[in-house]
């Protein structure tokens, strides 16, 4: 079932589906009173054409344009998809009840006076929701724009102006931000195939609207204008099936958080909002703008569908300053200007005169005539070590722009890579650039904005590339001792206590096989010579307080501490300057730990924070006691795998300071990388975590190990569900089994991860024609690096795939695979299994599936779908007995749909 290899389902069937393709609509407060909201949404839509049905209701008009105004909703006598909602805030909870008794499925509320306006419209708006629920009414706002869909001829706003049917859907938090891109697109004849407001988004947010956006055929690319986000996890999820499919550019705005919260730990202390961000935006393959401007730069590319090859970036102009301006800019965002292969630089001999620049930028200046120019253009395009070129006029008394620009235009025609343009100036240039948005060529005012078009083009073509990264197989490691850890954080938390004590987090790391000095406790200073002589000397000796963050800003520690008398009096000194400098903090005494010599040790950093949006959050870094002032960390969301974690690394100033550094030996980078996958286990199992430290980090040529850590807790989310706490659905090992099969050859049955690519790729290779064309429908004759990723890197939180492994003398081999995917509908699922040609007959299927359904169920899928070919009747018996119905499929009699109810 090859639908099952992306995210199946219609348009149709998505719950919202009734917002954006409604067949009937009544505005709710319309009005013929000029200046109304309730005049404007009619007009919108009577103005825009809109196809079906329209319906004023309003008790205060018997007509309004001309058409019958009902008094109720309930009055209409006809059915409604979609009611539009305009009267006052006060009016609407009972306004969306007497929808639901009408019928009506989905509405659009663009009344203002919820949350915005404080306790009372939040009590509102709450009223709203449930009456939506109580319902089964979908909604969208409140305190919204609307939503267009031109090619649909529906505008259920109140925008000033009806959008262009095009590619681009824009979605957005602000209304405000919907109009001008409107406006600002009118007047460069770029369209929209939606334009979401999503206002409040008290009910439909960003994830299940990009859900439907998937689908949409008419979306080619996604703008996205972000305040926040609610819902994490849908967002994500949602967010990267997506950007499987389709471009997306996001404006996230609040960058700056006008007042920190106040943290306990270094890595709360680090880790802001914006880079948590960030993180998720970069883990979904998505880019990210910051200014408002390049918020419009970009939708010129995405208008016209360009797509990237790589940061390698070409310039060609006719004046110098100009082409100075966009290599700055290449810089900036990190982008490479191409090295023109020397066969280029022969070509570009034959057609430039001797003043003209061969190397890139390349400058044919200012006197050259249209074929100059684009045989100049036609060169660089043609050099296989350019990704893109950047073609760039000035005007001059010697050069016509436009002809230049049709030049360009049959140039760009022709071309199997990403061409943008600068026109720069205002009058002259005008006819060339209503030319180039004429023929989908993208046009720019200054090279700064087609540098940031460019860097955005190149990001989603990078991002692209990340995702179809095969990672190695997984290296087989220690489980952790979860429930010891788990023990411990529940006891601390039963006590009331909010950090535990080092010797609990030194517990807490070993559990997860993170390596650790051991810490041991002394109450007196008798007690610290006694642990010492046990220890041997010399050793380091701590501060042991729960109300002392940082020890060396009391005087709260003491190395390299050697001999009986020395330790006494360190036990004195540090008690005594921690009881001066915090008189209020509570002192349990000192820890005693052995000294960890190396003169070749870097100190790192690692952390955990829990994000109040995203959950939580792992950082790396420079470590030690400036740490703060470094600034050094790079930010990702959990889970991890291996090549995540290498390239998290790699963002660091760490990652040089890693290797050899002024006579020290390469430190060892994958004990780090060891340790960074160990956290991330950590945020994964132990929802409790909301800050957590390891400073430092000491590694050097033989390892590395945790000197310091700092744990501070938080009471659970609250969830039937496991890693509810998490934007990201990490890999859930608990769902492993092992069976004996009927010839005594052993099988183990465990979800699909990244790192079994290889398994994957060789299974399917080895499928007999037969078996592929029962599985996939068609003759499947290559697996290409798009469907080795979309197998093997799946979300958790909307699909399963189960693999059956056998060991046999070439190492494991995958026998078998089923997998489910759930539907536009996401009450239900569609599923796949298949079972390698010599082991059919071996009982592997229905262990599959049986165990597949399980998960559906755990999943709390209420519904389990799939189609078969009529002449897979082994599949069809495999169904019949497992309880499933058939249908007959009413447009294609050679496929039966099989159906599960699961509740």
């Amino acid at each position: 079932m090859e639908a099952v290899e992306q995210r199946r389902g219609r348009r149709e069937d998505v719950e919202i589906a009734r917002i954006f393709e409604p067949g009937s609509v009544a505005v709710i407060g319309a009005s013929e009173r000029p200046g109304s909201l309730g005049r404007v949404v009619f007009r919108n839509l009577v103005d825009a054409g809109f196809p079906g049905p329209l319906y004023p209701v309003n008790p205060k008009h018997d007509s309004i344009g001309g058409r019958r105004c009902f008094a109720r909703i309930g009055d209409v006598g006809a059915p409604v998809d979609l009611a539009v909602i305009v009267s006052p805030a006060r009016t609407v909870p009972g306004v969306i009840a007497e929808c639901g008794a009408a019928g009506v499925g989905a509405a659009v509320i663009l009344s203002g006076g919820f949350r915005e306006a404080g306790d009372e419209g939040r009590a509102l708006e709450d009223e709203v929701v449930a009456a939506a629920a109580r319902h089964g009414i979908r909604f969208l706002g409140p305190n919204c724009l609307g939503v267009l869909r031109p090619a649909a001829r529906l505008n259920a706003s109140f925008s000033h102006a009806m959008a262009e049917p095009g590619r681009i859907a824009l979605v957005s938090q602000s209304g405000a931000v919907c109009t001008a891109l409107l406006d600002w697109a009118a007047a460069r004849d770029i369209g929209f195939s939606n334009v979401v407001s999503t206002g409040i988004g008290a009910d439909v947010d960003f994830g299940e609207i990009l859900d439907y956006l998937l689908l949409d055929t008419a979306t080619k690319a996604i703008m996205l204008y972000i305040e926040g986000v609610h819902d994490a996890r849908r967002f994500m999820s949602a967010l990267r099936a997506a950007s499987r499919a389709k471009p997306i550019v996001v404006m996230k705005v609040g960058r700056h958080a006008l007042g920190e919260r106040a943290a306990i730990s270094h890595t709360g202390a680090l880790v802001g909002a914006d880079e948590v961000f960030d993180a998720a935006l970069d883990r979904a393959g998505v880019v990210r703008v910051t200014e408002y401007a390049d918020f419009f730069a970009v939708a010129e590319t995405l208008h016209v569908g360009t797509a990237g090859r790589g940061p390698r970036l070409a310039i060609v102009t006719n004046g110098g300053g100009p082409a100075v301006m966009a290599a700055d800019a290449v810089a900036d965002k990190g982008l490479e200007l191409a090295e023109l292969t020397d066969a280029s630089a022969r070509a570009l001999d034959a057609v430039l005169p001797a003043a003209s620049s061969r190397a890139n930028p390349v400058d044919v200046l200012g006197d050259a005539d249209a074929e100059r120019y684009t045989a100049a253009l036609r060169v660089c395009l043609a050099d296989p070590d350019v990704d893109a070129v950047l073609a760039i006029l000035i005007p001059t008394a010697l050069t016509k722009p436009l002809d230049v620009a049709q030049g360009v235009i049959e140039a760009a025609r022709q071309a199997d890579k990403p061409l943008l343009t600068c026109w720069m100036g205002d009058a002259a240039m005008r006819p060339s650039w209503a030319s180039f948005r004429e023929h989908r060529v993208p046009v720019f005012r200054s090279p700064e904005d087609a540098v940031e078009a460019f860097a955005a083009v190149a990001a989603h073509y990078r991002n692209r590339q990340l995702l179809l990264q095969a990672p190695d197989p997984l290296r087989r490691r220690a489980p952790p001792d979860t429930e010891a850890a788990r023990r411990i954080v529940e006891a601390a938390i039963v006590d009331g206590r909010r950090v535990l004590d080092p010797l609990e987090s030194q517990a807490v790391l070993a559990a997860f096989h993170i390596p650790v000095l051991g810490s041991v406790a002394a109450r007196s200073a008798d007690e610290a010579v006694e642990h010492a002589r046990g220890i041997g000397y010399p050793l380091a000796m701590k501060l042991l307080s729960p109300d002392v963050t940082h020890k060396t800003d009391v005087g709260g520690v003491r190395l390299d501490v050697a001999g009986d008398d020395a330790v006494a009096r360190a036990f004195g000194e540090i008690v005594g300057a921690a009881r001066a400098a915090r008189p209020d903090a509570r002192i349990g005494g000192v820890l005693l730990e052995p000294m960890r010599r190396s003169s070749n040790a870097r100190e790192l950093m690692l952390g955990i924070v829990a994000d109040p949006v995203f959950g939580p959050v792992l950082s790396v870094g420079l470590g030690g006691t400036m740490v703060e002032i470094v600034g050094d960390k790079a930010v990702e969301l959990p889970p991890l795998n291996h090549y995540l974690t290498e390239r998290m690394i790699d963002r660091t100033r760490a990652a040089k300071y890693l290797k050899t550094f002024r006579g020290k030996p390469e430190a060892d980078r994958g004990a780090v990388v060891d340790a960074v996958l160990r956290l991330s286990e950590i945020a994964c199992e132990l929802p409790w975590v909301e800050e957590l430290d390891i400073n430092p980090l000491l590694v050097d040529e033989s390892g590395a190990t945790a000197i310091d850590a700092r744990v501070v807790l938080r009471p659970a989310p609250r969830s039937a569900l496991p890693y509810s706490h998490m934007a990201i659905h990490p890999y859930p090992s608990h769902l492993a089994w092992s069976y004996v099969l009927r010839d005594g050859v052993t099988m183990r049955m465990r979800p699909i991860r990244p790192e079994d690519a290889l398994l994957e790729k060789r299974f399917v290779e080895q499928l007999s024609e037969r078996s592929r064309y029962l599985r996939f429908m068609y003759s499947l004759r290559e697996l290409t690096p798009e469907m080795l990723s979309r197998f093997t890197q799946i979300d958790y939180d909307r699909e399963m795939a189960l693999i059956a492994i056998v060991e046999t003398e070439q190492g494991d081999e995958q026998v078998g695979v089923a997998r489910y995917v759930a539907n536009a509908d996401p009450r239900s699922c569609e599923f796949a299994v298949v079972v390698a040609d010599r082991w059919q007959g071996h009982g592997i299927a229905t262990r599959l599936l049986r165990n597949l359904i399980d998960v559906a169920r755990e999943r709390r899928f209420e519904r389990m779908d799939g189609i078969v070919l009529r002449e897979n009747v082994n599949m069809l018996a495999l169904a019949r007995e497992l309880g499933f119905r058939e249908r007959a499929v009413a447009d294609d009699p050679k496929l039966v749909q099989i159906v599960l109810e699961l509740a």
